[in-house]
């Protein structure tokens, strides 16, 4: 398969609400920091808002749109860019430690998207019933294929030049990878993943981040499948799952990080026709320091 890692990720249309009803509608690309810096400003009460000055060039760069943080109503994007920081369940309680989460739209390009789905469901019979470190029984089904050559090489690429900018939204301190790791997995009907972590073993514990990219056919043929990542307290030194979580869900062509110390489980998958091609497909990995 010829994926070709110099194709660039498809912008965004950001439309940009300022107090007073003001407008502008930008092109953005999805990995772009000023994109970031704009969600991030969000995601802070309105009465907090930072008074940082954004200065976006428009009209070519032959005019300055400025306005500072605390002007900024909402922000509308085309395709849609969800923010994984809403919380379903009850709120942070004492001694918790909110687990970051930062999903990258568009992570592929329309070609590379088609080609790793196509080539995805030519290697059916190549797959193999996933396992677990411990030989868990009923802890984990679905399918997984490990021999990734040339999709490993196109993701540890877009996953290095994307890596500073992923360290900064989940405020972890920069680090020079050692390894990254690929596999893809395919989940289908009545298939799941329990609760677990990525690095709570010796042959795991320098995975500092985990990654998941999710893509599959559209219209989605599968309901739920929902990654759900904990926060965490510490008991005797040991990062131990809260209550509280994040809720992730599998949105196509979308890439997903977060640390590899915690608590996190894919719910269960429905995919009433069960054909493999209607699978709810990752790559995932870990980055290890």
């Amino acid at each position: 398969m010829a994926l070709d890692p110099k194709l660039d990720s498809v912008d965004i249309n950001v439309t940009l609400l300022l107090e007073g009803g003001h407008q502008q509608t930008l092109a953005i690309a999805p990995n772009s920091s000023l994109l970031q810096q704009l969600m991030s400003t969000l995601t802070d009460p309105v009465g907090q808002r930072s008074q940082r000055l954004f200065q976006i060039p428009i009209q070519d760069g032959q005019a300055v749109l400025a306005f500072t943080g605390d002007r900024l109503v909402g922000v509308i994007t085309e395709p849609p860019m969800v923010l994984p920081s809403s919380r379903l369940a009850t709120p942070l309680g004492r001694g918790v430690t909110p687990s970051p989460v930062w999903r990258i739209p568009n992570f592929l390009s329309p070609a590379e998207h088609q080609h790793l789905l196509d080539w995805t469901v030519q290697q059916e019979r190549q797959f193999q019933p996933s396992t677990t470190s411990t030989q868990a029984v009923d802890y984990r089904k679905s399918l997984v294929l490990y021999t990734l050559p040339e999709i490993g090489e196109l993701f540890s690429q877009k996953i290095h030049a994307a890596l500073p900018l992923v360290l900064d939204q989940l405020a972890i301190a920069p680090f020079q990878p050692t390894q990254i790791e690929t596999q893809l997995t395919a989940h289908n009907d009545g298939h799941y993943y329990r609760v677990h972590n990525d690095s709570g073993s010796a042959d795991t514990c320098t995975r500092v981040l985990t990654y998941v990219y999710y893509f599959h056919h559209q219209p989605k043929a599968f309901t739920g499948g929902d990654l759900r990542v904990y926060d965490s307290h510490i008991q005797q030194n040991t990062y131990v799952q809260a209550e509280s979580f994040h809720t992730v869900e599998p949105l196509d062509n979308s890439i997903v990080f977060f640390p590899s110390h915690v608590m996190h489980e894919v719910l269960t998958i429905h995919c009433p026709s069960r054909a493999f091609l209607d699978s709810r497909f990752t790559i995932n990995g870990w980055i290890r320091g």
